[in-house]
């Protein structure tokens, strides 16, 4: 569906949506296949947990839900343009057959080939539904926009390197309904703020005959859903570090189901992506990543050792799972020594020096050179040790005191979100090498508590991220 947006237009947002692509495709296939890349692996029959809309006849039984939605405020400036995108994969079950001697094929749970081992396993497709509309039109009225994706079924021949037939892929695909819709408020403020709504529905009429498994509504889900949404001319405001002005239309935003970022190169905020993942804005794709590993928080270096270190028989299965495993595979064992020495030990947090001498002068010893150390431990003055307290709310906190856990909504760590309001003891105040300041914790009433005090791991947060509790 495209309204009066003009083509120039719809090019620039399709320019602006293939920057930030590969973060896009992060957050599609986050977790779309896991080490050690088997169908068989036990963590790989749970499939696609974040951003699936089921069926909503199925939704409300099983705790999951059938919509997601997605409010974030922009500023439009003159005949604005919002482009978007919706992502999703769908499912489809693929079944191996083996090739009998009269010519009919039966299904089989396997089927070996050369390289690699074929089974069962369902496999996701890639869809995008897109619109483009002129901003006015939003405050007008709401944008409705109803998708379907059909049911369909097709064959893929299993042939030997002499071109024998030995078996047949089967995939069959159910029917997806979805529903877009769209639209924008302007807000009372200092300035010209929209709100905008988006809401991704899935409405399958699909109804379940009984108890139904996971595995009977995954094929008519909407998974791993995501919106790209881009604005022209314009910008969004940040939802985790908007302006002053702006924080308490911020904080009226609901959205459920998602985590909208501003999206791109840093100091643009014409793009945003909402993820059904925590992240943070402009999130990029490391460049030292050579490939895609596909697995849950990605660790490339530790996953292309490991992958690297399957055994023949291993690596068949995997790379008769599915195609992207194959390639993870393949990307594993071509990896060059200087590519696998590039993973790992990237530094983010150093900057190039400033002030000091003029382009003529010769840098003095004590800035970064490849020659000196960014931090030597064994040069730390020892007259000055680290304070053990630090100030929260103009109260002194050290080891033994209580706090209440507050992670504000920089944190893209889900599991810090989970302990807002909790009360926690500090163990330690630890300070950076940057100067930063960090409590270390344990949540009151954690049965682990007296096992991370004895390994020393605790749970980390800064002093504006706490308030002082308190004594019971």
């Amino acid at each position: 569906m495209t309204t009066t947006a003009p083509a120039a237009t719809a090019s620039r947002s399709a320019r602006r949506f293939e920057a930030v692509r590969r973060v896009a495709d992060a957050v599609l296939f986050e977790g779309y296949v896991l080490y050690p890349y088997r169908a068989s692996a036990a963590k790989n029959r749970m499939r696609w947990q974040f951003g699936v809309l089921v069926p909503p006849a199925w939704a409300p039984e099983q705790g999951e839900h059938s919509l997601q939605r997605t409010e974030v405020l922009m500023e439009p400036r003159g005949a604005a343009t919002l482009s978007l995108e919706l992502r999703f994969l769908h499912a489809q079950r693929r079944t191996v057959q083996r090739a009998r001697d009269d010519g009919t094929f039966e299904d089989v749970p396997e089927l070996h080939l050369p390289d690699r081992v074929l089974v069962p396993w369902d496999e996701g497709t890639e869809e995008r539904v897109e619109l483009s509309v002129a901003v006015p039109e939003l405050t007008e009225k709401e944008i409705v926009l109803p998708f379907v994706r059909p049911a369909h079924e097709d064959t893929e021949p299993v042939r030997d390197d002499r071109g024998r037939t030995l078996g047949r892929l089967v995939r069959r695909t159910e029917e997806a309904e979805g529903l877009l819709r769209l639209s924008a408020e302007e807000l009372d403020g200092p300035y010209r703020v929209l709100k905008l709504t988006a809401v991704v529905e899935n409405t399958s009429p699909w109804t379940p005959d009984g108890p139904a498994a996971r595995e009977e509504a995954l094929p008519r889900s909407l998974v791993a859903a995501h919106l790209l949404l881009g604005l022209t001319p314009g910008s969004f405001l940040s939802l985790t570090d908007p302006p002053e002005w702006a924080r308490s239309a911020v904080a009226a935003c609901a959205n459920l189901h998602t985590w909208p970022v501003l999206a791109g190169e840093d100091g643009r905020a014409d793009v945003v992506l909402s993820s059904p993942i925590i992240l943070e804005d402009h999130p990029a794709i490391a460049p030292e990543s050579a490939g895609e590993m596909y697995d849950a928080t990605e660790i490339d270096e530790i996953l292309a050792l490991r992958t690297a270190a399957l055994t023949d028989q291993e690596k068949r299965e995997a790379r008769g799972t599915d195609p992207r495993a194959a390639a993870v595979v393949d990307l594993a064992e071509s990896l060059p020594p200087e590519v696998l020495e590039r993973l790992h030990g990237a530094v983010r947090s150093l900057r190039e020096p400033t002030g000091g001498p003029g382009p003529e002068e010769p840098a003095p010893d004590t800035l970064f050179t490849p020659d000196t150390p960014w931090w030597d431990p064994a040069g730390a003055a020892p007259e000055e040790p680290a304070p053990g307290r630090v100030l929260v709310d103009g109260t002194p906190v050290g080891p033994g005191s209580r706090v209440v856990l507050r992670p504000g909504l920089r944190r893209t760590d889900a599991q810090d979100l989970f302990l807002r309001g909790r009360a926690a003891h500090v163990e330690a105040v630890l300070h950076d090498v940057d100067g930063g300041v960090h409590l270390a914790v344990t949540v009151e009433g954690d049965p682990g508590a007296d096992i991370r005090r004895e390994q020393g791991r605790f749970l980390y947060f800064q002093p504006d991220e706490v308030t002082v509790a308190e004594e019971p």
